[in-house]
């Protein structure tokens, strides 16, 4: 509480506990111990004895005035001119004391902002450690509270999350963290107005820095998505959180008392794993089973998200492929005997040669059966046909001659009957029949026939 008095000493000691955060009673108390100090040094210095109740002295000092008296019991035995002595020889005391005074109260400020997110700034380094300027306070951040593969620059502004107050080699220290599960839970805390306002909790929470971060969150009133307010319209809450982060992913899902459910749910982006549980305590143990497309995202690079899932959760979780997989897996890659067995490349050309001919065979078997039905003459059939009825007309002509050269009183009047001449009338049907089947094979018939 500030003095009321309007004198120069009462406001020098105003300002002095308002620049140093701590009030007006410690920084009298600390006066008065330094003067205490101050008049030990006197008595060394005049050539005295220091007095065996020395223990028992108190110095008093008036806030109003400045006055400092030392007292014994009732009596005061303050030595002539002992304020100016006093405020020469107990300037360094009076400093000491009000650096711990200042230093406690710091202490005590920040004690109530362990477990709360804070704005930084880098200003030093000191080996692998980093000191980050939070105002009145320098925060420590260790190697281990560090983030991988994140680079800090001194100047550099971030938000840290405040892990601890412990004592260092230098006295009490707030350790600040990077790499702690708890700050993105923070920044969450500090973008969706639905966790400040307690209508979505972040149930559990499971991270490895730089890598993947799984939240399970619950909503505590009807008709709220968890999900859909850690993420926000377009997936600006969450964006927001991974920019803070970097590179680090954030997997979002709903928090379920059924442990079937939220193994499941925790493996995600795998789908539809059928989940047994097994056993009790330490010893419980989540059975998943998956088809062989899944396996992959269900256990992620380097087992991450399968191992990110099980602390999630609480249960150890065992992945294993079901018998369908193992059949979809032996169908898109052969096995050793059916490598085997596959023609070499070599062969290919005559594999193509065979399957050509026997599509000719099969089509000249169809073509075969398709005259049978129509019953045309065959090539050979219309050569000799034809080759019949020339040798008829051949015939037919010398007996003509012969005729004539008996004295042509005799004139053959008599036609020939269908059996003398089978097939000439049907000479012209025949050439056309030719020509249709092979026109390649009935060009020496129709010479004989010219």
């Amino acid at each position: 509480m500030p003095l009321q008095a309007r004198t120069e000493f009462a406001a020098a000691l105003n300002q002095v506990a308002s620049e140093k955060g701590v009030d007006i009673e410690v920084v009298i108390e600390a006066i008065e111990q330094a003067a205490l100090a101050a008049y030990r040094k006197d008595l060394s210095l005049r050539g005295e004895e220091i007095p065996e109740d020395f223990e028992d002295l108190k110095a008093k000092i008036d806030p109003v005035s400045g006055e400092v008296d030392i007292i014994r019991g009732e009596q005061r035995i303050t030595p002539p001119g002992f304020a100016r002595i006093a405020a020469q020889t107990a300037k360094q005391v009076i400093l000491q004391k009000l650096r711990e005074a200042e230093k406690g109260a710091i202490m005590e400020e920040y004690d109530k902002k362990v477990g709360t997110v804070m704005s930084g700034t880098i200003t030093r380094q000191e080996g692998s450690t980093y000191f980050v300027d939070l105002g009145r306070a320098e925060g420590v951040m260790p190697y281990p509270e560090q983030t991988r593969d994140e680079y800090y620059r001194l100047g550099q502004r971030l938000k840290v999350f405040v892990k601890e107050i412990r004592e260092g080699s230098r006295g009490p220290e707030v350790v600040v963290s990077r790499a702690d599960a708890n700050l993105v839970k923070g920044l969450f805390g500090m973008e969706v107005p639905e966790i400040q306002a307690g209508t979505v909790v972040i149930k559990d929470i499971a991270r490895e820095a730089g890598g993947r971060t799984k939240i399970a969150a619950i909503s505590t009133q009807e008709g709220i998505d968890p999900v859909g307010s850690l993420v926000g319209q377009k997936g600006v809450r969450v964006q927001a959180v991974m920019n803070e982060l970097g590179e680090e992913k954030i997997d979002i899902i709903s928090y379920s008392e059924d442990p079937l459910r939220y193994i499941a749910s925790a493996l995600s982006p795998a789908k539809d794993p059928e989940v047994i549980l097994q056993g009790e305590g330490e010893d419980k143990v989540a059975k998943v089973k998956l088809p062989a497309s899944q396996l992959s995202l269900a256990i992620g690079k380097g087992g991450q998200n399968v191992r990110l899932a099980a602390k999630l959760t609480g249960w150890k979780i065992d992945i294993e492929g079901t018998e369908e997989a193992g059949t979809a897996e032996a169908k898109e890659t052969p096995t050793q005997s059916q490598a085997q067995s596959q023609p070499p490349a070599d062969t290919k050309e005559e594999a193509v040669v065979e399957e050509v001919e026997k599509n000719i065979d099969q089509a000249a078997s169809q073509n075969s059966l398709d005259q049978a039905v129509v019953e045309e003459p065959s090539v050979e059939e219309a050569s000799e046909s034809a080759a019949q009825a020339e040798s008829d007309m051949e015939k037919a002509d010398q007996a003509g001659e012969e005729i004539n050269s008996g004295g042509g009183d005799l004139i053959a009047d008599k036609k020939p009957t269908e059996e003398e001449a089978p097939t000439v009338a049907n000479i012209s049907e025949v050439e056309p029949a030719v020509s249709k089947n092979s026109s390649n094979q009935a060009e020496p018939s129709d010479k004989k026939t010219e």
